[in-house]
């Protein structure tokens, strides 16, 4: 009903932003790979483990929210999300400098803003779907509402570049200071917007029964996969950009990073606005071809700006793996719950730990067994993330074979097999 959507249009807004927040802790830190690593002498392989750090903590974090969730609502935990996001960035300011160890600061602000990530990831996903909206246009309002973690990402890849290049990169803790204040601005929101109701124990398909389903592990699969090949290149793109291609620090976070969150928020906010008409699993599989021929042009291409466009393209590429998934998931069990979508996110984060974290591995064994491999790309200033990159892509193959052989099994079985959204109905 129109009073009920200008009602919840707060709440709306409040969860979209709620996704710049979560862009925000998961995409400042790797923007400062290079100062952490020039300025404070960590190393390559650590500066991976501190992007595998945020989201293990998210992973863990899922874990913990899939049995809470749905129990206590979701403005409590919400809240409670933006509190450790704003005092993590602060701390990512402050303890680098004060602790004995400048990588042992780092991880304990990371490990606090990310489990305000987690949260974040559990929660704001929910509560868009949740919202009083036509079921029709339900992925498309998905996918819009992940725009804006597009449009975060691009924000803070754009100003902290441009402050770095104002203010001079000694002064590079001024920058979680100042973007801690939007996760505070939020809070202050959340705590006065409507909040949808949770799916009740009694209604709610019991997590067994998901885990039972075939399509249901799929879809874990294809989660896994989805972050591992947007977060990847999300994470590697600006030091990939900086110390793999030569090109100077700014032109490498805009033409990287930059453009990578420019393509996705585009790629999202399309499918959002245009996309109600367009059949979602084949478009994801083509999603999931792309952004790997996106992985081997970037770890092939012998002319800097060829790698560089190919990052960026990768934006555009893995766009809807994540929503995508999101919402073949919950059409397939509408009556999940915010368990489900903790367990979907968990699977999530945990391509995001250990899709940049494989990367990093690689880069280091390019040194040694992958030596030969290594002489055989482009030269990258002996990092050795072009052989990463050229491996990482097997990733996305998998999530498009994947979507293609569920699409395949759900379509075989949907006339003789009861459908799994009606287990643990009232």
């Amino acid at each position: 009903m129109p009073t009920t959507t200008l009602t919840y249009a707060a709440t709306r807004r409040s969860a979209h932003a709620g996704y710049v927040v979560q862009a925000i802790v998961n995409n400042l830190a790797p923007l400062l790979f290079v100062v952490f690593h020039t300025s404070l002498d960590v190393p390559v392989a650590q500066l991976g483990a501190l992007a595998a750090l945020n989201f293990g903590v998210q992973l863990l974090t899922d874990l913990v929210a899939v049995r809470i969730v749905d129990r206590v609502g979701y403005r409590r935990p919400l809240v409670l999300a933006h509190a450790l996001a704003a005092l993590g960035l602060v701390l990512l300011a402050v303890l680098p400098l004060v602790a004995p160890s400048p990588f042992a600061g780092l991880c304990v602000a990371v490990v606090v803003y990310g489990i305000g990530g987690g949260l974040l990831e559990v929660l704001v996903s929910p509560v868009v779907e949740h919202l009083p909206s036509p079921s029709e246009a339900k992925a498309t309002g998905m996918a819009l509402a992940h725009s804006f973690y597009c449009w975060g990402q691009l924000a803070v890849v754009v100003l902290t570049t441009g402050l770095l290049a104002l203010l001079g990169t000694d002064l590079w803790p001024l920058l979680p200071v100042l973007w801690a204040a939007v996760p505070l601005a939020n809070l202050v929101v959340l705590l006065r917007v409507p909040m949808p109701a949770t799916v009740p124990d009694e209604h709610r398909t019991p997590l067994r029964a998901l885990f039972g389903t075939p399509l249901f592990l799929a879809a874990l699969v294809l989660m896994t996969t989805g972050g591992a090949a947007e977060l990847t290149m999300a994470q590697w793109s600006s030091f990939f950009a900086e110390q793999g291609t030569g090109v100077p620090k700014e032109v490498g976070d805009l033409l990287g990073p930059g453009l990578f969150a420019l393509l996705m928020g585009l790629g999202r906010a399309a499918y959002g606005v245009w996309g109600q008409d367009v059949p979602l699993r084949p478009l994801l599989a083509a999603s999931g071809v792309a952004a790997a021929a996106c992985y081997v042009v970037a770890a092939t291409a012998a002319v800097p700006v060829v790698s560089l466009v190919a990052c960026a393209l990768c934006g555009l590429a893995t766009a809807l793996l994540w929503p995508g998934t999101f919402s073949l998931t919950s059409a397939r069990f509408p009556l999940g719950g915010a368990a489900m979508f903790a367990v979907l996110a968990l699977a999530g984060d945990a391509g995001g730990t250990f899709g940049p974290l494989g990367a990093g591995l690689l880069a280091d064994l390019a040194a040694g067994p992958l030596a030969g491999l290594a002489a055989a790309l482009p030269p990258d200033t002996g990092t050795g993330l072009r052989v990463g990159m050229l491996l990482s892509a097997v990733v996305p193959v998998v999530f498009a074979v994947t979507v293609l052989a569920s699409g395949r099994s759900r379509a075989s079985t949907a006339a003789t097999t009861p459908d799994a959204c009606s287990v643990g109905d009232a």
